[in-house]
C-alpha cells in the first residue's frame, strides 16, 4: 500500500532521490521505481515471500532506502544497527524470526555468523548498482510476475524493537496504514511539496530517520541521505545541496551550532525553510539560538516508534510555536490523565496517552506490556506532561526508565543482563547519569562476588565485546549495595542522584593535571578545543567531561591533520589523554 501511494504521488513529479557518496549522482523516479521493482522481483526469485521478514544490517546509503522501500510493497522491512555485537545479533535476530538477513557485500558482521546458526537465508547488496544476491550461491526459482502481491493497510510494514524498563525490548509490529498515517502526518505539519529538498543526517535503521524519508518521497521531494553525521562536514552539505530543511535529533543540533560560528560565509548563502527537531528534548536556549543563526524556524516535535514516529508538534505561522514546548497534536488524539486512568484539567501534570491511526494495537508476542500499556483503544506513553491553554504538550519527565542518551533508546535491562554473564558480578544495576550534550549517558552499579575482583577497565573491556558502542556504561561503581526504595524493590530512576547523596559518586576533582610530553600537549590542546573546557586536565576522562561519539569524530579529525592516528574505538580503551597518549606513544 505505501509503495502504491508512492507511485501514484510521485509518478508525474521530476522528483530526484539525492545521493550523497563517491561515484553517485542524482536519480529521477523512474530510475528509482526500476531499481526497486528490480529488488522485488530478486528477493521474490530467492524466495521471499509476501509477509515474510527481511532484516537490513545496512550502513545509510541510497541503496537502503530504494531496498527498504521496495521490501515494504511485499514484504516487512526490519532494520538493524550494524554497530551491534553479536551478542545482541543474537537476541534480535532471534526475536524477528527473519526469513532473510541482508548485509554490504564485501563486509563482514557480527550478524553473518548468527544468521548461519539460526538458518536464516543471507544475501549480500553490492553498492553502487543495488545488486542482490546469495551468500552461498543458492539459485533463484522462476516466478511469474502475476504473482506478485503488493501489501494492504492491515499488513506489518515494519517492525523495530523498542527499550523495555523492567522487561526485554518489546517488538514494535507497524502496519502500512500506521506508516501511511505518520508520513500523511508529517507531509501536512511540514508543509512538504516537491520543491523541498531534506538533509537526512539520521541513521535509517532509527523511526525517525526512516518515517522521514517516506515522507520526502511520498511527497515528491528530494532526499539528501549522508553515510554518517560528521559535525565539520555539515556546512559543505548545505553548500552542495542547498536544502530547504533539515532533521536532526539535539545532540546534532548541539554541534551544529558549535560550527556555526566557522561558516558564516555559507550562511549568508543558506535560506532554510525550517530545521526540524525529534527523539529527545531540546532546551529553549538550543532553540533560539538555532533559529537566530539560520533564520529559520525551529519546529520542535515528540514522538515514539510505537506511534510511528509523530505525535506533537510545533506549527509553521500563523500558527503558534513555544520553544520548549513538544507542540500540539498533530494526527493522533492525545490527553493527559492522573493514576486513576481519568483525564485531568489543563496545566495539570499526568501521563501523555495517545490514539490515533498511526499508533500500534499492540506489541508482539508481550501479553504482559500489552496489558500494561494498552486500554479502550489508548495507548500510555508512559511520559508525564501537561497541556496548557493552548493544547500545547511540555514534557516534564518520564515514567519510564530508559537512558535517552542523544536520542539512543537504551534499555538498562538488557546492560544488566549482559553484565550479569561476567563470572566476577553478583548484580549489576544499570542508569542515567546527567550529560552535557547527550543529555544522558549509561550508568552502573556493580556487586562482586566474594573474593572475586574486577577493574573498571575490564568491565568495559567485556562490555564492548557484547555491546554496541554507545550502550557501553562509562561511569562505573563499585558497591557493597544498591540502595533500594521503601518496599525493597531497586529504583533506577534517581539512582544516579541517591549514589551521589551516600557520596559513593563523588564530584570531580577540580585539580588539573598538565601534560608532561609532546602528545599529551597536543592532546590536550585538541581536546579543550572540542569540548570547550579549558579546565581539563591530562587524566580527566573524555565522556565525563561532555565527551559523546560527536566530538570524537571531532577529536579524531583534529589530531589526524597534526599526525597523530587515533581510532574511535581507542576513546573506550583510554578515556583519558595520558593513557591515550601512552597507546599512542607504544
Amino acid at each position: 500500500m505505501i509503495y502504491k501511494l508512492f507511485k501514484e504521488k510521485v509518478e508525474n513529479f521530476p522528483m530526484k532521490v539525492a545521493l550523497s557518496f563517491p561515484n553517485k549522482i542524482d536519480i529521477t523516479y523512474s530510475e528509482f521505481d526500476k531499481q526497486a521493482t528490480e529488488m522485488r522481483r530478486t528477493l521474490l526469485r530467492l524466495g521471499v515471500n509476501p509477509g515474510d521478514r527481511v532484516a537490513l544490517v545496512l550502513p545509510n546509503s541510497p541503496e537502503m532506502i530504494i531496498l527498504s522501500l521496495s521490501i515494504l510493497s511485499f514484504a516487512t522491512v526490519a532494520p538493524l544497527n550494524p554497530k551491534y555485537k553479536q551478542t545482541e545479533f543474537d537476541f534480535y535476530l532471534t526475536d524477528l524470526n527473519p526469513k532473510v538477513i541482508i548485509v554490504p557485500d564485501g563486509e563482514d558482521s557480527p550478524a553473518i555468523a548468527v544468521a548461519q546458526n539460526r538458518g536464516i537465508l543471507i544475501l549480500r547488496l553490492e553498492a553502487n548498482t543495488g545488486r542482490i544476491f546469495p551468500e552461498n550461491g543458492l539459485k533463484e526459482i522462476e516466478i511469474k510476475i502475476a504473482e506478485e502481491k503488493l501489501a494492504e493497510e492491515s499488513d506489518v510494514a515494519l517492525v523495530l524493537h523498542t527499550s523495555g524498563t523492567t522487561s526485554r525490548p518489546k517488538i514494535v509490529p507497524l502496519t502500512q496504514k500506521n506508516i501511511l498515517a505518520s508520513t500523511a502526518n508529517l507531509v501536512r505539519t511540514l508543509r512538504l511539496n516537491p520543491e523541498d529538498k531534506c538533509l537526512n543526517v539520521m541513521p535509517l535503521f532509527h523511526i525517525h530517520s526512516f518515517v522521514v524519508s517516506l515522507a520526502v518521497l511520498i511527497s515528491g521531494g528530494t532526499l539528501v541521505c549522508v553515510p554518517v553525521f560528521v559535525a565539520d562536514e555539515f556546512f559543505a552539505w548545505l553548500d552542495l545541496y542547498r536544502p530547504t530543511w533539515y532533521t536532526a535529533a539535539p545532540t546534532i543540533h548541539l554541534a551544529i551550532l558549535k560550527e556555526a560560528e566557522n561558516n558564516q560565509n555559507i550562511l549568508e548563502k543558506i535560506k532554510l525553510k525550517m530545521i526540524r527537531s525529534s527523539s529527545a528534548p531540546m532546551s529553549k536556549e538550543v532553540i533560539l539560538k538555532l533559529e537566530e543563526i539560520f533564520k529559520a524556524p525551529v519546529l520542535e516535535s515528540y514522538g515514539m516508534t510505537e506511534a510511528a514516529l509523530q505525535i506533537t508538534s510545533n506549527q509553521f505561522l500563523p500558527e503558534k510555536r513555544k520553544p520548549g514546548s513538544a507542540g500540539r497534536a498533530d494526527g493522533p488524539e492525545l490527553i493527559i490523565v492522573g493514576d486513576d486512568g481519568k483525564k485531568i484539567e489543563t496545566g495539570k501534570i499526568g501521563e501523555v496517552i495517545v490514539r490515533g491511526d498511526n499508533i500500534i494495537s499492540a506489541y508482539e508476542n508481550n501479553e504482559e506490556a500489552n496489558k500494561n500499556s494498552f486500554f479502550n483503544g489508548w495507548f500510555r506513553t508512559g511520559d508525564l506532561g501537561y497541556l496548557d491553554s493552548d493544547s500545547y504538550l511540555f514534557i516534564t519527565g518520564r515514567s519510564k526508565e530508559m537512558i535517552n542518551k542523544g536520542g539512543e533508546k537504551i534499555s538498562p535491562r538488557e546492560i544488566d543482563e549482559v553484565l550479569m554473564r561476567h563470572p566476577a558480578i553478583y548484580q549489576a544495576v544499570s542508569f542515567s547519569v546527567p550529560h552535557p550534550s547527550l543529555g544522558e549517558e549509561v550508568g552502573v552499579a556493580i556487586i562482586l562476588k566474594n573474593d572475586f575482583s574486577l577493574s573498571k577497565e575490564e568491565l568495559q573491556k567485556f562490555a564492548k565485546d557484547n555491546l554496541a558502542d554507545f550502550k557501553i556504561p562509562q561511569l562505573i561503581i563499585f558497591v557493597n549495595d544498591i540502595p533500594k526504595g521503601p518496599t525493597g524493590k531497586l529504583q533506577r530512576i534517581g539512582l544516579f542522584n541517591k549514589l551521589k547523596d551516600m557520596n559513593i559518586i563523588q564530584e570531580k576533582n577540580n585539580k588539573v593535571v598538565g601534560s608532561t610530553n609532546k602528545i599529551e600537549e597536543m592532546l590536550l590542546r585538541i581536546w579543550r578545543n572540542v569540548l570547550g573546557e579549558n579546565n581539563l586536565g591530562v587524566e580527566d576522562n573524555f565522556f565525563e567531561m561532555g565527551g559523546d561519539s560527536l566530538k570524537i569524530n571531532e577529536v579524531v579529525a583534529q589530531a589526524t591533520t597534526q599526525g597523530l592516528e587515533i581510532e574511535i574505538e581507542d576513546f573506550l580503551n583510554y578515556p583519558s589523554i595520558r593513557a591515550l597518549a601512552t597507546k599512542l606513544s607504544a
